[in-house]
């Protein structure tokens, strides 16, 4: 396949919404990254996710950013996390919507466009600003598949509900813990590059972890 016809490929948009407000600082920031080095691995490792996946992190704290656009995962360079401030959920939800308007592809006369973007959100507390209505506003719009995982006791499950068409709780925010949930988002973004044509929305595996329990 030449280069020009490979680039107009649907492909499958992640985004990764990563909390790293102060209350992530020392070993679980440590961790996710860690774990963001393993996905990216993992993916390279399935000749399907290979074809497929495109990745995005974006993280929020005080403030909102899109640390790494979309992209190949071939190209993908794992970004350095660092915990400060305060969770701003609602302003990342405000920029995710900007981002996949502008990188996600459209269906035209020409060609179709990409998979439905999957959205992982990760989250250890309570957003603190504004979020209620970004959230309904970029739910409304049907743009994507949500699935919000929360970790550890600060975490409202009934805000995830709010957040996500499905729900992950992980017990803590140790390393160990993180590291397994970052493992069950590979399993959940290899298992929807395999489904992707078949129309139905990704389910997500089983966890093998009891430290990570899918409640919605």
């Amino acid at each position: 396949m030449s280069s020009g016809s490979a680039a107009l490929d649907r492909r499958l948009p992640v985004y990764l919404l990563l909390d790293c407000s102060g209350s992530m600082a020392g070993d679980p920031i440590a961790a996710l990254e860690v774990g963001l080095k393993t996905l990216l691995a993992d993916l390279l490792d399935d000749p399907q996710a290979m074809d497929t996946v495109w990745l995005s992190v974006v993280t929020f704290d005080s403030m909102a950013d899109q640390v790494v656009p979309l992209m190949d995962i071939s190209e993908f360079r794992t970004p350095h996390l660092a915990a400060s401030g305060a969770t701003a959920l609602g302003e990342a939800f405000e920029l995710l919507s900007e981002r996949i308007h502008d990188e996600v592809r459209k269906t035209t006369e020409e060609q179709k466009g990409d998979w439905k973007p999957i959205v992982f959100v990760f989250t250890d507390g309570e957003p603190n600003d504004g979020w209620e209505e970004s959230i309904a506003e970029f739910r409304s719009q049907h743009s994507a598949e949500i699935i919000a995982c929360g970790a550890g006791a600060e975490v409202d499950r009934n805000t995830l509900k709010r957040i996500g068409d499905q729900v992950v709780f992980l017990k803590d925010t140790a390393p160990g813990t993180l590291g397994a949930f970052m493992k069950w988002v590979t399993e959940t973004i290899g298992a929807k590059s395999k489904s992707v044509g078949t129309g139905g929305n990704v389910k997500a595996p089983v966890p093998e972890d009891q430290r990570i329990v899918v409640v919605q």
